[in-house]
């Protein structure tokens, strides 16, 4: 039996290893959680908002250690892992609270007649959520939490470098009063987990990841006519208009860039700045990058830890040398620190042009594409030029015409202006063209997995 072993990416040293299951031990998780379905079916949305409420309170209670499990297996900083503890919180309270509201049977008249109808959110059955390394418990609890709401049970394989993490969820799951076999947690290989998409009692599958995994899973699904929710990679523009105020560019930039190690899918990536600005932004954006104090995830002054793994620092490594191979250069960073540890320096390049990775491309890591564009025009222009469209921002003064751009031009799932931030649990997450479709948050995961009936009175 093969198995996998975690690994700490700021020490290099083995932290534990797991056995891999058997297609048999996986199918027997997804059939015991479709049984568990079928009774967690019966609650109400009211009966079942309890739950969650526990679930949210059991992760608070034990922050420190799942915040610790989190540095250990992906080197995230302890201070991020706290803040990921805490909105997973709140999306388990802000479920608990506008759940029965939002998926409650909704009267209507039937247009033809003027007689009753009523529509009504039905669960599914058995939802398989398929999840990264880069958030190791908010990316299942933004599954869990809006289906266990809408009477679905959900089986999980999480990226294997945060084994400990997911299985450790679940366990907590079950402390705080879950079912025990309603949320599953399956430690299995790729051909395995294609089976599963196929099996009958998976009704629904989600995946966080690339766009290279997305269109596998995707298809995969499709075969078996099986709905998808996929949320893939971006590379997410922020742009510096001309009336930018550039203290706060930079301030939000820098944030965005290195947010979680800079292994945010929803983080800024590319830096699109109008000519009349550009010197300034770039000569204090530079200047900031260069005083972040890179180091031990689990010191408070360290800024920026390490990649999450020594494979994840070899592609940013080489998205980086092949970027200046083809013209780019180096402003900061880019030198391989003499260090144990998958540190790569928060680092910013110009002079990208198409063609380079990091002009067409996501870099999962602390590395800045600055772009020049000619003025606010060609600013967005070259920020919709991309495949992708997850997130972005704009640094305006004039916040009217940021919210107008933002919403009559900019082709993205999600925009912050004049700000950062990752994901709100009462605000819509997610994306368009290669960064996936279907939402999370806000109400709409909820809806993702259900069958929205009809009925009609006479």
């Amino acid at each position: 039996m093969s198995m996998i072993t975690t690994i700490n990416p700021a020490t290099e040293t083995a932290i534990q290893s797991y056995d891999i299951m058997s297609e048999k031990e996986a199918t027997d998780r997804l059939e015991a959680c479709h049984a568990a379905f079928l009774e967690w079916r019966e609650l109400t949305h009211q009966e079942r908002a309890p739950y969650l409420v526990k679930i949210g309170q059991t992760l608070r209670d034990n922050a420190d250690e799942l915040a610790a499990l989190m540095t250990s297996e992906t080197g995230k900083l302890l201070s991020d892992g706290h803040v990921e503890i805490e909105l997973c919180a709140a999306i388990c309270d802000y479920t608990a609270q506008n759940g029965p509201e939002m998926l409650a049977d909704e009267e209507r008249k039937q247009g033809l007649n003027g007689k009753r109808g009523v529509v009504s959110y039905q669960p599914l059955g058995v939802i398989y959520s398929i999840q990264p390394w880069n958030f190791p418990l908010y990316q299942p609890i933004r599954v869990l939490a809006g289906n266990l709401m809408a009477g679905n049970g959900c089986v999980l394989k999480h990226a294997s470098i945060c084994t400990g993490s997911g299985l450790r969820l679940r366990e907590l799951c079950i402390e705080a009063g879950l079912p025990d076999d309603l949320f599953q947690v399956i430690v299995i290989d790729h051909d395995t987990s294609d089976k599963l998409i196929a099996h009958p009692k998976v009704r629904g599958v989600t995946m966080t990841g690339s766009d290279g995994a997305g269109r596998h899973v995707g298809a995969v699904a499709a075969k078996a006519l099986k709905k998808t929710v996929l949320e893939l990679g971006s590379n997410d523009a922020y742009l510096v208009l001309e009336d930018a105020d550039i203290e706060t560019a930079v301030k939000f930039s820098v944030m965005g860039r290195l947010y979680n190690n800079g292994q945010t899918c929803v983080s800024a990536k590319r830096f699109i700045v109008t000519d009349k600005v550009y010197d300034a932004f770039v000569d204090a954006f530079v200047t900031q990058m260069k005083d972040i104090t890179m180091g031990d995830p689990t010191d408070k002054d360290t800024q920026l830890g390490p990649l999450s793994s020594q494979s994840q620092f070899d592609t940013v490594k080489e998205q980086v040398d092949a970027s200046v191979a083809k013209g780019a250069r180096i402003l900061c960073g880019g030198e391989e620190p003499d260090r144990t540890g998958a540190y790569y320096p928060a680092t910013v390049l110009v002079d990208l042009t198409p063609g380079m990775p990091a002009y067409d491309d996501e870099i999962f890591g602390p590395v800045a594409s600055v772009i020049r564009a000619r003025d606010d025009e060609d600013a967005i222009r070259l920020a919709n030029e991309s495949r992708y469209g997850l997130g972005g921002g704009i640094f305006s003064k004039d916040e009217e015409r940021a919210l107008k751009l933002a919403r009559d031009h900019f082709d993205t799932g999600m925009i912050r202006i004049n700000s950062f931030g990752a994901a709100d649990p009462n605000m819509p997450f997610g994306g368009v063209k290669n960064s996936g479709y279907g939402r999370e948050h806000g109400g709409f995961g909820m809806k993702e997995f259900v069958n929205v009936k009809s009925i009609f009175l006479s």
